[in-house]
Order: structure tokens, then sequence, then C-alpha cells
């Protein structure tokens, strides 16, 4: 069997009213989805979805041709084109759906098969007043969730500690908490002052009373010494890596002890086939492995087959804030949304490869580009 052609198209689903995301003073008017299909000369074709893949003209002649089940050797390709031109990852989940439809296996079993679900917790993506995110967390308890994470960057983080308190206050044990601190990575248009290890610090405290999970990207992505000094002094776990690039820079997030827990996402960082070597590096290290899914369904669902199959997770990112960011906006691109049961577990079947499906009539309305 041989790869015939990598076909990428872009779409936009436009957003009325606009998704004010909590990480973004600039608020969203659409949602752009990039679908990678790798054809073979067999009738089958993989399907993956994340990143935009730019940089990746050019380079197809890489693998047309090529045996689709080489996926160490296309790894390698890809990870050349990630450092001299873009972040092409979808590609390697399209090659992993396609090797489950060529053997007749889902993904999860292809990569350990440890199990088939996960536990979602739902990932709010907006900044609510305190009465209204007490509100919430009680649909979110309705609907099954067992986790919920809060995101901070109101302003003032003691702002952000009365909003989870009320969270607190109204759902006593019922709900895990974690909260995303959002101060890895800054917009050009942030202007506000970045946390100090001090003022990290501070926070800990104040999430350790609270009985908060962990405490994500506290500090910024590249200040592993802060990190670890952090995680040597609170006791709430540290957590981030969703935007470290290299898998070289995970070896050495966990060599120097900056984290507790390890959050790469397969659809923008080294695929299924880089990040098993990162879940594999932080098991050993007796670290958690969950990545960071904040992207449309066919990347969660990439993400839930690989943390599934080989990991011990205690959770999974579901991102999910209804009515701002509800799962036709998330997932339009799919015949049928990726959806968490009434036990607040992400289900997957025996279906080969991801076990998802395209909704086409859709994003050929959509399509753009």
């Amino acid at each position: 069997m041989q790869i015939t052609a990598i076909e990428i198209s872009h779409h936009r689903l436009d957003f009325d009213p606009p998704f004010r995301a909590s990480w973004d003073s600039k608020p969203r008017k659409y949602w752009d989805s990039t679908i990678v299909r790798v054809h073979t000369d067999a009738g089958l074709t993989g399907i993956g979805s994340g990143d935009l893949m730019l940089g990746f003209a050019g380079h197809e002649h890489l693998f047309v041709g090529q045996d689709p089940m080489a996926i160490e050797r296309h790894y390698r390709t890809l990870n050349h084109i990630n450092f001299h031109y873009g972040r092409c990852w979808p590609l390697d989940l399209a090659l992993w759906d396609l090797a489950g439809k060529i053997t007749g296996q889902p993904c999860w079993k292809l990569l350990g098969g440890l199990s088939s679900s996960v536990r979602a917790y739902a990932s709010s993506g907006t900044l609510r007043d305190p009465a209204a995110l007490a509100d919430a967390s009680e649909r979110y308890i309705a609907e099954g969730f067992q986790a919920l994470k809060i995101r901070f960057q109101r302003g003032d983080w003691r702002d952000d500690i009365r909003a989870l308190q009320a969270v607190r206050a109204r759902v006593g044990d019922k709900l895990e908490l974690m909260v995303d601190c959002n101060q890895g990575w800054r917009l050009p248009q942030d202007t506000y002052a970045p946390w100090s290890l001090k003022d990290a610090i501070t926070v800990a405290r104040e999430l350790e009373r609270l009985g908060v999970f962990w405490m994500e990207e506290p500090l910024h992505r590249g200040d592993r010494e802060g990190m670890r000094r952090l995680r040597d002094t609170v006791d709430v776990r540290v957590a981030g890596g969703e935007m470290t690039r290299e898998l070289y820079e995970f070896r050495d997030l966990i060599r120097e002890g900056c984290l507790d827990v390890l959050q790469p996402d397969a659809a923008l960082v080294g695929g299924i086939t880089g990040l098993r070597r990162v879940a594999l590096m932080a098991q050993e290290h007796n670290m958690v492995f969950t990545p960071h899914t904040w992207g449309n369904g066919l990347g969660l669902v990439a993400n839930v087959h690989l943390t599934a199959g080989l990991c011990d997770a205690p959770f999974l990112e579901f991102p999910y804030d209804p009515p701002e960011w509800d799962l036709d906006r998330r997932d339009y691109m799919m015949a049928e949304p990726c959806r968490v049961d009434a036990d607040g577990f992400i289900r997957l079947s025996d279906a080969p490869g991801m076990g998802y499906a395209l909704d086409e009539a859709r994003l050929a309305k959509l399509r753009i580009g």
C-alpha cells in the first residue's frame, strides 16, 4: 500500500455572538479548522486536524509513494519540517487514523490498549462573575462532570480567587477543581504585568486552602527555574507544557523537576508518535501526563486515544463552556461531536482508527482559501 496524495482544506465557522476567551482580550468572531486527509492506493483515507499546516506546501513528495505504516519514518520527516518551517502534526494524527483503518483496530489499542475511556474535566473558557460561575458549576455536575477547570485573568488575582471561592462554596467536594493561571505565554495585545514567582506562590497558597488539584501555567513557559522553585515550595500540583514545542524541552522539564503535570497537545506538538515518548517519560518519573485539548473535536479525540490507550491520567481536558463554547461550535466539522457520558467519561469504540467521521456537507459550505 502507498500514500497517493495528501489533501489539506481550511474551513471557517462565523460566530454570533463572538466568543470572549479568558486568555484573549480580542473577542473571537470565528473558528477555523484545518482538515488533513491522507489518501492511499487501497482506497483508505486517514483524517486529522489541528494546526494550520503552515509550511507544509512543497513537502508532499516526502510522503507520497511511501508506505503509510512507516509512521516512525514519517514522524522524523515531520520533525524536520517542524524545525525549519511550521507545526504540521495533524498529518501524524491522520497517519494514525489511517494505520487503524489498515489494521482494522482502534488507535487506543494500537497505542497499548490500556483502556477505551478516560474521565473528562470540563474546561471553561470565559471569565464569569462569581455567582454565574457557581451556577455554571452546578450545571456541569448535572451533566455528569466530576472535575472543572476555572480560568483566571480577571486583572487582579484576588478577583479570580473570589470566583473560585464561590464555586467551592456552592459545590463543596462534588467537583475536583483545577485552575488555569494563563501565565505561560502572552498575546501581542497583552499589556498587564505577568506574575512573578512570589505572585505565583501567594496564589498557590490560596489554591491550597481551596483544595485545588492543580495550578496550570503559573509562570512563563520558559521559566524552568521558577517552576521548579514553585513546585518545591507549595503543595498544589504545578501543570504546564501545552505550548512547549520540542520534545527535548519536555525531557528537561522532567529531569529538572519543574512540573507535576505535563500537558502537551498531540495536535500541536509532536503528534501521537512524538507524545507517546513524552507520556512514557512522564510515567517513569511518576508524573501525570494529560494533554491540553483546546482545539476541535478531531484533535480532542486523538488525544483521548493517546491518553486512554497508554496512560493513567486522572482527567483529560474537555473544552466546554456553553453557551459561548458549545459542542456545535467546537465540533462543527464532525458528523457527531465528541461527548461525555452521564458519568463524565469519554468512551471510545472499537471502530478502526480514530472512530470519527466528517460532516462533509457542512465542511463544503464552510470551506475557505
